[in-house]
């Protein structure tokens, strides 16, 4: 044969050849054929879903033709989702980032009242600067993700919706669609393409501090929820009707953050693998069935694995048998606790499953280089690598969003008027009534006439940011006020319209003072809001050592006031002294910004008729004893208060007996401990500023004047600590005090203050720390000398005896500022944690003689 003829058969071969393998391993790593039997060895509960959102031939080859284009840069910034308080859209246009979010506290301009226009001008930026291909050669577009937890509660004038607990009460599978409609096309009216929700947690333990984010302790009302939350929010994405006006879902936390020991958040859950699916699956069987296109991962572990480093959870379990071909987002640094990782360096989780990094602060930088070392020198494959690449790929090409025009020139965007419409307020304020329980109406108190004088008391009456919760505007929500909810009605305003219009009086005092005597008194009361970590709890008992509320109830029993309890909560708390001093009580959980809608339940109308009645049951049960923590439906020895389904109606005639309000020792999970300060400052302390002008107080968690400046800043989880400093102006005091005294005679001489602390900066002059009784009270103590010897830059307990202060027992009945820190000079410390206790073990003692 003639060799110039076998060089070219033999060439023509190798082409062949090289091709075939070439578009072999091009193809994305999902649609490999998985190892059946790695598979046989998952137990068959775990079902393998059809997903409603199918397949398309055309979308998956379009993924490859894009796969095949990219570099492995451009590859690497679809898997890094920064967050835009670290960003600019200069970094977008240079790095062509895969999606980006605004954290619970960010705000385009960094401004908490940002209007619409605002948010729409920072989305089309973006979306432009990852258009543009001069810098990164890719033109693919960015998604922007928020978390929109009970409507879309990061802007101003947003309609927001009852916390999910209250959703769950009111058991509507239909009002659950409906918000999720409302609540995407809110979202898409800001530019933002991608949501994160739905939570569908089984909170199993009520000292947990997300609890809220959980319809239930049900796992089957959470089943039937997130179907139809997934319907509402995202139908069938591109292939909807009105794809203008949906919005990615996202199903999390996958998976067991619910049933964490001891209800501690981002802690351990130990249950059985057959618990964990039968107790905190449900909910991603129905959701990815109904075509749910991202899941969050976890920040708990399962059985000390954490779950963002879970291979055989988010691959085997979620991807390979569940068959799920969307994206694992992580959660907020969550992949930073895996086992050998930290935030700007974790090929471990990428390679466990997880698809897409969250990543907060100024690590996406370093995270971004050391992945994409870690993927050229082989650590990550270049199939994990195409894999998750093509997943995110996938839900753009599938949400349309290739397709869709800029920002600014959708249907939706920028319209402010689409913004807590009148019909969207309408379905909030439905919401509102039907998540509303009755658990106590003696004498069928309610509803009551409007035609009489009616007092409204307690510090939730008037005070839409606690009736919200937090997630509203701000992460904590701790800093809110009614100006910041434009539209929108306290709880005290809503009967206050009704009694009025119905010829009846109103008078408003937060402490129950009154000029004409009341006819009956409503007190609204209840939990501050929290959010996360910062709501964790030692104990379910309602305030369990300043019984404030409680004494407002007492006194306007004393007046022989018939007395309705309106109990603000996240949680099913142990309120039976509260309930014993309560005529009528209804739990009527975080409402949101629709508090008129407890006036339509409570209050008959201008006629004197019943308008609408209680309709709202349990999904969690009420605790009998401070104990009951983890008091759950179909547990063993089930002994409720009141037990899960249960709820009054106006016409039910049933009478409560006195509960019993005894507390045992073995029922308190913390003896001798007092808590000041604990991720955040627990009711009713708060942080005030004392110099030669007079006391201000702190309403923010980022402050600053000329004297001092206070940041909360991230320890163990996000915004777990403060950061104060003293900036050397003037004398000037930081103080931790409350409107009320309080009694710490319990802890007398024997106890100590004891704080968690960070010393960032020696001082450059005296510092001292008194406790103050109403004026002043004891001795002042310097500490100079004892800060000098705690190490800088590294976190140190500290206990400080109390007996230093030398208090007489008087002084200690009348405590109003257990923690007074005195300079003028420059000084900067943080701390996480603040109490009064007898236990000083692993810390360091400071001395005062």
């Amino acid at each position: 044969m003639n060799y110039k003829y076998k060089f070219w058969v033999f060439f023509a071969v190798f082409i062949t050849v090289f091709s075939l393998l070439f578009y072999v391993y091009s193809q994305p790593v999902v649609d490999e054929k998985v190892d059946e039997q790695e598979l046989s060895s998952i137990p068959k509960y775990w079902p393998k879903i059809e997903s409603k959102i199918a397949k398309d031939d055309a979308i998956e080859k379009r993924i490859t033709d894009i796969l095949a284009s990219m570099t492995v840069e451009q590859k690497v910034a679809q898997i890094i989702q920064p967050e835009i308080k670290s960003i600019t859209v200069d970094d977008m246009r240079k790095y062509g980032f895969g999606s980006y979010l605004n954290g619970a506290s960010s705000f385009p301009l960094n401004n908490k009242e940002a209007e619409v226009q605002d948010w729409v001008n920072y989305s089309q930026a973006m979306f432009e600067a990852a258009k543009d291909d001069t810098l990164d050669g890719s033109t693919i577009p960015t998604m922007w993700a928020t978390d929109a937890m009970h409507g879309h509660a990061k802007i101003r004038g947003a309609t927001v919706f009852p916390h999910n607990i209250g959703l769950g009460a009111a058991n509507n599978i239909k009002l659950i669609e409906e918000i999720a409609k409302v609540t995407a096309i809110e979202v898409n009216v800001t530019g933002i393409d991608w949501v994160f929700a739905p939570t569908v947690t089984a909170p199993r333990n009520d000292r947990w501090g997300r609890t809220y984010e959980g319809y239930s302790e049900d796992p089957e009302i959470i089943s039937t929820y997130a179907k139809a939350f997934i319907k509402g929010m995202q139908g069938e994405l591109a292939n909807d009707e009105n794809p203008g006006s949906k919005s990615i879902a996202t199903l999390k936390h996958f998976i067991g953050d619910g049933g964490t020991q001891f209800g501690v958040d981002q802690g351990d859950n130990l249950d059985t693998e057959s618990e964990l699916f039968k107790k905190h699956a449900q909910g991603y069987v129905t959701g990815l069935k109904a075509g749910a296109q991202t899941v969050m991962a976890s920040f708990n572990s399962w059985h000390g694995k954490k779950n963002h480093g879970n291979e055989y959870l988010l691959t085997k379990v979620l991807k390979e048998r569940m068959g799920f071909d969307g994206v694992v987002v992580g959660d907020w640094n969550g992949h930073g606790q895996v086992k050998g990782c930290t935030n700007d360096n974790c090929p471990q989780a990428f390679n466990a499953g997880l698809d897409v990094y969250m990543v907060a602060g100024d690590s996406w930088k370093p995270l971004y280089q050391n992945t994409l070392e870690q993927v050229n020198s082989g650590i990550i494959t270049q199939k994990r690598l195409d894999d998750a690449v093509s997943r995110m790929l996938r839900i753009k090409l599938r949400s349309g969003l290739f397709e869709k025009k800029a920002p600014i020139e959708r249907s939706l965007v920028n319209q402010p008027e689409l913004l807590g419409t009148d019909s969207h307020r309408k379905l909030a304020r439905q919401a509102v009534r039907e998540s509303l329980v009755l658990l106590k109406n003696n004498n069928q108190l309610l509803p009551l006439s409007a035609n009489q004088h009616i007092l409204v008391a307690g510090d939730a009456a008037d005070n839409i940011g606690k009736q919200s919760g937090a997630w509203t505007i701000s992460w904590q929500s701790a800093d809110n006020k009614n100006s910041d909810f434009p539209n929108a009605t306290s709880i005290y305003k809503g009967i206050a319209e009704q009694v009025k219009a119905a010829g009846g009086s109103v008078e408003l005092d937060i402490n129950g003072n009154y000029n004409q005597k009341p006819d009956v008194a409503i007190v609204v009361f209840g939990e501050e809001a929290y959010a996360e970590g910062v709501g964790d709890r030692d104990s379910i008992e309602y305030q369990p050592s300043y019984k404030k509320d409680l004494a407002l109830l007492k006194k306007l029993k004393a007046d022989n006031i018939p007395v309705v309890s309106i109990f603000i909560s996240g949680r099913p708390m142990w309120v039976n002294p509260e309930l014993n001093q309560s005529d009528a009580f209804v739990a009527a959980w975080l409402p949101g910004s629709e508090g008129e809608g407890i006036a339509d339940v409570i209050l008959r109308d201008v006629d004197d008729n019943a308008q609408f009645d209680f309709t709202g049951k349990l999904s969690f049960s009420w605790p009998k004893t401070v104990a009951q923590t983890d008091l759950n439906y179909g547990d063993d020895n089930y002994a409720p208060l009141f037990e899960y389904g249960y709820g009054l109606t106006h016409s039910d005639n049933t009478r409560l007996n006195s509960f019993d309000e005894t507390v045992s020792l073995n029922d308190k999970a913390v003896k001798g401990k007092f808590v000041l300060f604990d991720k955040n400052f627990i009711a009713p302390w708060y942080p005030t500023i004392v110099n030669q002008e007079g006391t201000s107080q702190i309403d923010s968690n980022q402050f600053e004047n000329n004297l001092i400046r206070m940041e909360a800043i991230d320890k163990n989880i996000q915004e777990d600590a403060r950061k104060l400093s003293f900036l050397g102006v003037e004398n000037v005091a930081y103080s931790i005090t409350t409107a009320e005294p309080v009694d710490l005679s319990m802890y007398a001489q024997s106890s100590y203050v004891n704080i968690n602390v960070l010393i960032n900066s020696k001082p450059s002059d005296a510092v001292f720390m008194k406790l103050s009784c109403n004026e002043s009270c004891g001795k002042i103590v310097e500490l100079t000398k004892s800060i000098a010897a705690i190490p800088t830059n590294q976190w140190t307990d500290i206990a400080i005896p109390l007996h230093c202060f030398d208090l007489s027992e008087d002084e200690l009945l009348q405590v109003n500022s257990p923690v007074v820190i005195e300079t003028k000079g420059e000084f900067s410390f943080s701390f996480s944690s603040i109490s009064i206790e007898s236990s000083i073990k692993k810390r360091k003692f400071i001395r005062c003689d």
